[in-house]
C-alpha cells in the first residue's frame, strides 16, 4: 500500500475525528483518580467515543479486546484493561486510543500522573511530550521523514532516556495503520520526502532507563525490560505547505500555549 495523499474531503473528516479524540482525551484524563480500575477507564473511554457517533479504532483490532490501551508505570503500550488493576497514588498511566469518524481514523496518546507523583515521573511525562514537539518541527513538506525521527531521538538523548525501537509511529487515514512507518530513533536513511496531504501518527515512547522492551504472556502488553517507567505522547498530524497541523490536540493544550494552531492569532 503506497503512502496516501488525502483529498480535501478526507482531510476535513480527519480534522473532525481529531477534534473528537482530543476532546475525549481531555475529558477522560480528568476522570482519572486513585482506586479507579483500568477496566473502568476503558469502559468510560468507549462510552465517550460512542457518544460522538464514533467507533473505537482499537476494539477487536487484530484481536485487541478493549477500546483504550491503558498502560501503567513500566508498561509502555497496549496494556489490557482489567478489573483487577487499580490505579494508585503516584502512578503514571498512558492512555492510547483511536476513533473512527465516518470511515477515517485519528490516533493519540497521553500519559497522566495519578495524584501526587515524583519529580522524576513528572519530568518523564513532560520530556516525552517535548520529544514529540522536537520531532514535528521537521514535519514540513520538503523535509524527509527521518528528520522527524532523528529530532525525537536527539531530544531523548539529551535527558539520557531510552527510545523504544520495537514500536514506531505510522501513517493513518481510512486505515488505522498505513505506510509509512515513523521511527522515534535516528536512522541512516533519509526516508521519504514529506508532501502536503500526508497524515501521520507520531508517537514517542520514551523510557527512564534503556529502550529495551518485552511482551507479556497476554501477547499485547509491552513492558520495559529493566522495570523502569515509560511515557507515551502521540498525535495525528497533517503535513501542509507550512507548519504541520496537529489534528488531535486538546483544547487545554491550546489554552496552555503548548501548541498554537495555524491561524489562531489571525
Amino acid at each position: 500500500m503506497p503512502v496516501t495523499i488525502k483529498s480535501a474531503r478526507e482531510i476535513e473528516l480527519m480534522r473532525a475525528a481529531g477534534r473528537i479524540l482530543g476532546k475525549i482525551h481531555q475529558d477522560l484524563g480528568k476522570e482519572l483518580k486513585p482506586g479507579m480500575t483500568t477496566l473502568e477507564i476503558d469502559r468510560l473511554g468507549e462510552e465517550m467515543i460512542r457518544s460522538y457517533g464514533c467507533i473505537p479504532s482499537f476494539k477487536n483490532y487484530q484481536g485487541y479486546p478493549a477500546s483504550v490501551c491503558v498502560s501503567v508505570n513500566d508498561e509502555v503500550v497496549h496494556g489490557i484493561p482489567s478489573d483487577r488493576r487499580a490505579l494508585e497514588e503516584g502512578d503514571i498511566v498512558s492512555l492510547d486510543m483511536g476513533v473512527i469518524y465516518k470511515g477515517y481514523h485519528s490516533d493519540a496518546a497521553r500519559t497522566h500522573g495519578i495524584g501526587a507523583i515524583s519529580k522524576a515521573a513528572e519530568e518523564l511525562i513532560l520530556r516525552t511530550r517535548e520529544c514529540f514537539f522536537s520531532g514535528i518541527r521537521y514535519a514540513v513538506a520538503g523535509c524527509y521523514l527521518h528528520q522527524i525521527s532523528a529530532a525525537i531521538h536527539a531530544c531523548a538523548d539529551r535527558y539520557r532516556y531510552g527510545v523504544v525501537r520495537d514500536l514506531v509511529g505510522h501513517g493513518i487515514g481510512s486505515h488505522l495503520h498505513e505506510p509509512p512507518q515513523v521511527p522515534n530513533f535516528k536512522k541512516r536513511s533519509r526516508g521519504i520526502r514529506l508532501r502536503p496531504g500526508m497524515t501521520l501518527a507520531i508517537e514517542p515512547m520514551i523510557n527512564e532507563g534503556s529502550g529495551s522492551v518485552e511482551w507479556l504472556e497476554d501477547g499485547w502488553t509491552v513492558v520495559t525490560r529493566d522495570g523502569k517507567w515509560s511515557a507515551h505522547y502521540e498525535n495525528t498530524i497533517l503535513i501542509t505547505k507550512g507548519e504541520p497541523e496537529i489534528l488531535s490536540i486538546t483544547e487545554d493544550e491550546i489554552t496552555e500555549g503548548i501548541w498554537i494552531p495555524k491561524g489562531a492569532a489571525e
